[in-house]
């Protein structure tokens, strides 16, 4: 019955729905491309042979990255899909396609109507399907079920947040989780607050993550950029959200310092035109990453109008602040930063990567700050304590380091699933 009235609801808000497509279409127009996938038409050929990844955006097709690639190696008859949600997801697989070959497709998911689900799977028919960290989609696992098409959670997370959100909805998601055939959980804590409503046959097995390898090109544009600005510091603002960017700018003015360069790289694309707007009315000069030009010794702001090179702006970073900590966004993952040594400051509010986040602050390789003001005042004590800078950086490498493996977890935990399917 639950499923009944959401799938009734979720059929009634479509024209809502479309109306956010239009709004999002004004900034990026490829919310408007492919729009038949997302009530599962598709032109394309289904490979005969077929697993299937769920990664919905840009950081969690990232983080599946080495997840894709070990499935390739350990299924080398089978192709793989790639769905998504998001075009700047589907824009991220586009470049993995292009790194591992014509074995790699990708689509978009449909919209979570039983219809447009069950035209998905018919179409496509994956032997295996794997949803990374937390999308739930309670019509096409019923829909996966129906088929007798193993579905698994894997790199999954689940904050206290969400878990209050779910636990409203329990009638609801608690046949999707016990329709799972396995979830692989990143925490001990993730795998607790997931059990707690419905999910079971929960290992722990760490964040996929840790795993990703940073680009060895990037790391080099890195260094080349860091070459040029010679001893220049430069304080690199991540993947920061709405409304924090005013703070950012704001305390950095305050701290007048004249020598120090903000590079500021906002998280979602469509907003790079309005965060420039925000530098300018400040009256603070800058230079864009998307004109191919590097701060002169003038520019006081660099903006990283720029897609799939946050391992260069980590690289050429002295420190790096977090986006989404300073506002209860819940946080972007500092993993990323650790494994291009440099060091992290992250807000009050890090609830969507608690466990990453406490462990790299526990190590040393991350600091914890209360707003833009305190987060101004650490980087100009970092670079002011060269030895405490170089100590978060050995440490963010030891992070780094000691986490990795949950692709070969994972992997084992698919094997043990696809080996009766395999074998037939």
């Amino acid at each position: 019955m639950e499923r009944q009235v959401y799938s009734l609801l979720f059929y009634l808000i479509q024209p809502l729905i479309w109306l956010r497509l239009l709004w999002r279409a004004r900034k990026q127009p490829e919310y408007l491309q492919n729009l038949g996938e997302r009530y599962g038409h598709y032109v394309q050929p289904a490979p005969a042979r077929l697993l299937w990844l769920h990664a919905v955006s840009v950081g969690e097709t990232r983080a599946a990255e080495p997840l894709i690639q070990a499935l390739l190696d350990e299924y080398p008859d089978h192709s793989l899909l790639l769905t998504h949600m998001t075009p700047t997801g589907r824009a991220t697989g586009a470049e993995l396609i292009a790194k591992y070959g014509s074995r790699l497709i990708q689509a978009y998911l449909p919209y979570d109507l039983s219809g447009a689900s069950g035209r998905f799977l018919d179409h496509f028919k994956p032997c295996l399907g794997l949803l990374m960290e937390t999308e739930l989609w309670p019509n096409l696992i019923a829909g996966a079920k129906a088929r007798r098409m193993p579905l698994l959670l894997v790199n999954a997370r689940l904050s206290a947040r969400s878990q209050r959100g779910y636990r409203r909805l329990l009638n609801l998601f608690r046949p999707a989780f016990d329709s799972l055939r396995s979830v692989a959980a990143q925490t001990p804590a993730d795998a607790e607050r997931l059990m707690s409503i419905g999910a079971q046959r929960v290992s722990v097995v760490g964040n996929l993550k840790f795993d990703v390898i940073p680009s060895p090109e990037k790391l080099q544009l890195g260094t080349q950029w860091r070459q040029k600005l010679g001893a220049r510091p430069v304080w690199l603002a991540a993947s920061t959200r709405e409304g924090e960017e005013s703070l950012i700018l704001d305390a950095f003015v305050r701290l007048n310092r004249p020598d120090l360069l903000l590079l500021l790289v906002p998280r979602h694309p469509q907003r790079f035109r309005e965060v420039r707007a925000l530098i300018e009315e400040r009256g603070l000069t800058l230079c864009r990453r998307s004109e191919n030009s590097l701060p002169v010794t003038e520019i006081q702001v660099w903006l990283g109008d720029s897609m799939g090179e946050m391992p260069a702006y980590f690289t050429v970073a002295d420190v790096a602040l977090i986006g989404g900590t300073l506002l209860p966004f819940g946080g972007q993952n500092l993993i990323e930063a650790a494994a291009c040594d440099c060091p992290a400051l992250v807000g009050p509010h890090s609830f969507n990567f608690s466990q990453a986040t406490d462990d790299a602050i526990a190590c040393g390789a991350a600091k914890r700050v209360a707003d833009a003001d305190a987060a101004a005042n650490e980087v100009i004590k970092l670079l002011d304590g060269g030895a405490a800078l170089q100590a978060m950086r050995d440490s963010g490498a030891r992070f780094s380091l000691a986490h990795r493996g949950a692709t070969s977890r994972t992997v084992a935990l698919i094997r043990e699933i696809m080996a009766p399917r395999t074998a037939n």
